[in-house]
């Protein structure tokens, strides 16, 4: 309907938004709650009710701004972060835990005892054996939190992705229900098969009925009040997953990138069966009508290693921003820095791997070292990824993406003309596209163009002795 609007539920890192888009694309309005994320060594937690209600009170202030225009809601669709788990009564609908962050390693230790062949759970699920999923954190739960116990001996335990225990509050209950997208990031779910996978239940230890069934990422999750609005919730994903679709239907000639909290690339899948051999294999989305599947690297310290660093450095997010900016435009070289927040991920996946600055400087130095670590971790995930078939675009969203020094030092390592869409909101906008059911005539629309072109003074030296370091550090281990 072409004066219909679309509900995009975004839940980020730090904050959930709902955000109204019309049938061709623009964001008519938004409104943001944030929530909080506890960290204490390798936990990482948010309070499940908090975050619910953080999502109820975004959808709140939207329909106050949008006021009698929220009548022309058709639908709404859910993105949440994946691989983060929660256990809830599955009769009630209490939380039981709270949310375990895709960045809580928690079960790092316990995963790598258990050593499952990395090869099998591959072939099976397409992704690496990592803490970061939901396995391992499911298997913490039933093995340590007595309420989890109690639950289970009652037969009243649910362990669910984020994105179902979302779906299930935002529709006031109901069936406990999960997406492919968000399913298939718990090292539980068989691409091939597209069901939970008997062979990963047993060997995690993980009973079936504590799972919830999954469904297709289109299906009738529900219906939200919104206001004096009720709309339906048709589509839910995952926010990575969602995001190669803000220009409408991906492009197998262009990579995405979308730095957030982490960083993902990401380039559609020319086949089903297998990513490049350190990377993962995903699916994006699955209905009655399209199967997409993407390959994808990931860097875990992207907006979280920036935070770190100001943290460290005593600074603001908006004074630390404006010196990481003035870092990265100096001419001065930065230091180099070893990037393994929250885990060194693709290609090398060490779940413990000793962050560290190579060299010194100020803040400003210091900054610029951890975002170009990001560049250099994109940069040899694309290698990975691209091998001899080097695309000729890149579409950079998310927040760091503002950085016009970061987007010029991929552009130059790379070779492809990077692109920053206007509205870099892409998990939203991707979102919309999908639950308004694919329209045409969804434009990119105005974008920053980074060319490919000579490296910043010194970039490609840096990388490799960067790529040295790294790689002398793993060895190490």
């Amino acid at each position: 309907m072409d004066d219909g609007l679309f509900l995009a539920l975004d839940q980020g890192g730090h904050a959930c938004r709902a955000l109204a888009f019309d049938a061709r694309g623009n964001c008519i309005s938004s409104a943001e709650q944030p929530f909080a994320t506890h960290r204490a060594g390798s936990r990482v937690e948010q309070e499940g009710d908090g975050m619910a209600a953080a999502m109820f009170a975004a959808i709140a202030a939207l329909a106050d701004h949008l006021g009698p225009a929220m009548a022309r809601v058709a639908a709404a669709g859910l993105a949440t972060q994946r691989s983060s788990i929660i256990a809830v009564d599955r009769n009630t609908g209490r939380t039981l835990t709270p949310v375990l962050s895709w960045e809580d390693l928690r079960a790092a230790a316990w995963l790598r005892a258990l050593a499952p062949d990395p090869q099998s759970v591959r072939r099976i699920t397409g992704l690496r054996v990592s803490a970061h999923y939901g396995a391992s954190k499911m298997r913490w739960c039933l093995d340590h939190d007595p309420h989890v116990q109690e639950a289970y001996r009652a037969g009243s335990l649910a362990i669910v992705p984020l994105a179902s225990f979302l779906a299930h509050r935002l529709s006031g209950g109901g069936r406990l229900v999960v997406d492919p997208c968000n399913a298939s990031r718990t090292l539980l779910w068989d691409l091939h098969t597209r069901d939970w996978s008997e062979r990963l239940l047993h060997l995690f230890g993980i009973p079936r009925g504590i799972l919830p069934d999954t469904v297709p990422n289109r299906f009738p999750f529900g219906v939200i009040a919104a206001g004096k609005a009720r709309v339906p919730l048709t589509v839910v994903t995952g926010d990575q997953s969602a995001a190669p679709f803000a220009g409408g239907a991906p492009d197998g000639n262009t990579v995405y990138v979308n730095l957030g909290t982490g960083a993902f690339i990401q380039r559609p899948a020319a086949r089903k069966e297998d990513a490049p051999t350190r990377l993962l294999h995903s699916v994006a989305w699955m209905d009655g009508e399209r199967l997409v599947f993407m390959d994808e690297g990931t860097v875990n310290g992207a907006g979280s290693a920036i935070a770190a660093e100001s943290r460290r450095a005593g600074l603001e997010e908006a004074e630390a921003f404006a010196e990481l900016r003035a870092g990265l435009d100096s001419a001065h070289a930065p230091p180099l820095f070893l990037n393994g927040v929250s885990g060194l991920g693709s290609p090398w996946w060490v779940a413990d791997f000793p962050s560290r600055m190579v060299g010194d400087g100020p803040p400003r130095a210091r900054l610029a070292a951890v975002a170009e670590s990001i560049v250099f971790l994109l940069y040899r995930n694309f290698v990975e990824l691209c091998g001899a078939d080097a695309p000729r675009t890149m579409v950079v969203t998310g927040g760091l993406a503002r950085l016009d020094g970061l987007c010029a030092r991929l552009a130059s390592l790379t070779g492809c003309e990077v692109r920053r869409p206007a509205n870099a909101e892409a998990t939203a906008r991707g979102l919309a596209w999908l639950t308004a059911g694919g329209p045409d005539g969804w434009p990119e629309g105005p974008c920053d163009v980074f060319p490919p072109g000579p490296h910043p003074e010194g970039l490609r030296d840096r990388y490799t002795a960067w790529l040295e370091a790294m790689e002398r550090t793993i060895g190490a281990l």
